[in-house]
């Protein structure tokens, strides 16, 4: 299914995902989930983390770095937003994505979560620069799936 939107309210959106660090599909998702309730949203954002992670990895098998390294970003964030949802904290910036990691960094007393979360944001910007080669790209994919994993965890004891 697609939706066919003017270059102008295409170009606001890349701009918009642009300055929060999300995809365009991330911004339209955040206008329209701040209308339900925080079960509903919860339930939004893991579908999201699964459907990003699924092509992320079928990216990644296909070689598709660039592309790949957006999905991993997408699907972290997803579970970001869980945690700002769960917690009461805002998740709307690349600045509060940020912000729920040194709260994870903090909460657990583990500064992995900051490292790794660095990681991630390499793969992100990797998709906008196509700067890195596969082996970087791979050592940068283990971290991302590592603080994935990180999450869940954190995730299950809340």
């Amino acid at each position: 299914m697609s939706i066919e939107v003017s270059k102008e309210v295409y170009e606001l959106l890349v701009e918009i995902a642009r300055r929060r660090g999300k995809s365009i599909e991330e911004v339209i998702i955040e206008s329209i989930v701040r209308d339900l309730d925080p079960k509903t949203r919860i339930e939004v954002y893991t579908k999201l983390h699964e459907k990003y992670l699924k092509e992320a990895e079928e990216l990644y098998s296909r070689d598709d770095l660039v592309q790949a390294s957006e999905k991993y970003w997408g699907a972290l964030t997803a579970l970001l937003n869980i945690i700002g949802e769960k917690e009461g904290l805002p998740h709307y910036t690349h600045r509060d994505l940020r912000d729920i990691i040194e709260f994870l960094t903090m909460r657990e007393n583990d500064p992995e979560y900051s490292r790794l979360f660095s990681s991630a944001e390499a793969l992100h910007a990797n998709f906008y620069h196509n700067f890195m080669s596969k082996l970087s790209f791979e050592a940068h994919r283990d971290d991302v799936i590592k603080l994935i994993k990180k999450i869940k965890k954190f995730l299950g004891k809340s």
